[in-house]
């Protein structure tokens, strides 16, 4: 038996206080993760962050040349945004335009990720229901640089998801008629200077 009841009705009072403040602080902190993970959701959907680029720390490897590591800020932050390797996207770079922005493909491809527009020669391009790039952005959009990287880093890890794989990923990225070749291509580069 309790020597002092009302001892341990105090002892019983402070507990219940105790809980309660947890619980307040338990469900403020996560009304704020909730709020503040709502705000980066935003943010990703609008293409936009609360970095600048000069915020982003550079993660691609230095073995790269300087024509590819001009872009590291951005090869880093969209890559990221999007779970893929920095040094993956810098591979797909360096095998598409050597890192020049104004490279332009025979196929009409445009920029350093070499992304088909809806306009310029790709509109020669036929699909069954019509144009096969016609919801891609124009050539003047391709052609600035990080509009170019993070369009094509979106549209590879957008294939990965569905593919599974970084080989099956590339394979679909690259021209249609050359097989395994440019996914294998991209993927030594990615081994040898990145991995």
């Amino acid at each position: 038996m309790l020597s002092n009841p009302g001892f341990a009705i105090r002892g019983v009072f402070l507990s219940s206080i105790v809980v309660i403040l947890l619980t307040t602080f338990i469900t403020t902190n996560a009304t704020f993760a909730t709020s503040a993970g709502s705000s980066a959701s935003a943010n990703a959907e609008l293409g936009t962050s609360p970095e600048t680029e000069s915020q982003v720390e550079c993660q691609v490897s230095q073995a790269y040349p300087q024509k590819i590591l001009r872009w590291c800020n951005l090869i880093t932050r969209y890559a990221i945004k999007h779970d893929l390797p920095p040094d993956l996207i810098a591979a797909l770079i360096w095998q598409e335009s050597g890192g020049s922005p104004a490279a332009y493909s025979r196929s009409g491809a445009v920029g350093l990720m070499q992304v088909m527009p809806r306009d310029g020669i790709a509109t020669k391009f036929k699909c069954p229901n019509g144009p096969c790039f016609a919801k891609r952005p124009t050539m003047d959009e391709l052609r600035d640089p990080e509009f170019n990287i993070q369009f094509g880093t979106r549209m590879l890890a957008g294939l990965f998801k569905r593919k599974g794989s970084l080989r099956e990923a590339l394979h679909a990225y690259g021209p249609m008629d050359g097989g395994y070749y440019y996914a294998d291509k991209v993927l030594a580069i990615y081994e040898g200077y990145g991995n």
